[in-house]
């Protein structure tokens, strides 16, 4: 696979919009996620208003949603705020949250019907990783595991997920950028969905579960050099196949 351009800068001057507060909000949200905004960095309103071309209003507002859910920090007595950091507690706890139900759900009967909408995203994941740009492949990625949980028909397990999507990002960030990741997701992913098309639950759950073990493995192995404990994740050498 040839080697990627760098990604822009997701800090870029916006135009003033009614919708100028969302706009920075997601700005600085992908700018989290594809690690421009880092951990162990101080930013105060005034520079991220100057990087993004705007008052302090939108920035100080697009901060307070980004604090409420748990992605900065600020601390009494200290200026600016801080991207909070992944912990191995919280990147374990995450994943085995996202684990296989969702995929054993979705297998409940053969579901030939999933199988062209899915291959559909597959195609666009493999055709975002070709091209090398970080957040079309976390979208693509999301937008998969999306798919597996509304196919599921399960309110519960849809609202479950959707309070730690933006974590997940994130930490799919991470992931697909190591090269390994980048060479098998899209294959495990169609396993996945070939496993649920047949019908088989227990084959959807077990790669599911694999699946969701090896990507929070490399991602502790990447930030801390650290696998999962065996009492929290199996640890895997290789990703097994069907």
């Amino acid at each position: 696979m040839p080697l990627a351009a760098p990604n822009p800068s997701r800090l870029m001057v916006l135009h003033a919009t009614p919708d100028l507060v969302e706009r920075a909000y997601e700005a600085l949200l992908d700018a989290i996620v594809c690690g421009e905004l880092a951990p162990g960095e101080r930013h105060t309103q005034e520079s991220l208003a100057d990087r993004l071309g705007v008052s302090r209003q939108p920035i100080l507002q697009a901060l307070l949603l980004l604090k409420r859910e748990g992605l900065i920090k600020d601390e009494p007595g200290r200026r600016g705020v801080e991207v909070q950091a992944l912990t191995p507690a919280f990147v374990q706890h995450l994943y085995l949250v996202r684990g296989a139900l969702a995929a054993r759900s979705a297998a409940y009967r053969p579901r030939p019907e999933l199988r062209e909408a899915g291959m559909a995203l597959i195609r666009a994941g493999r055709a975002s990783a070709r091209e090398g740009a970080t957040l079309a492949m976390i979208d693509a990625d999301l937008s998969f595991h999306r798919f597996i949980y509304e196919a599921a028909h399960n309110p519960l397990l849809i609202d479950t997920a959707r309070i730690h999507w933006l974590h997940t990002r994130r930490a799919m960030g991470i992931y697909l950028g190591q090269p390994a990741s980048v060479r098998t997701v899209w294959a495990e992913h169609q396993a996945i969905l070939n496993a649920v098309v047949r019908g088989d639950a227990r084959m959807a759950e077990r790669l599911a579960r694999e699946h969701c073990e090896a990507s929070a493995h490399i991602i502790l192995r990447h930030l801390f050099d650290k696998a999962p404990s065996p009492s929290t994740a199996t640890q895997h050498t290789q990703r097994r196949r069907p």
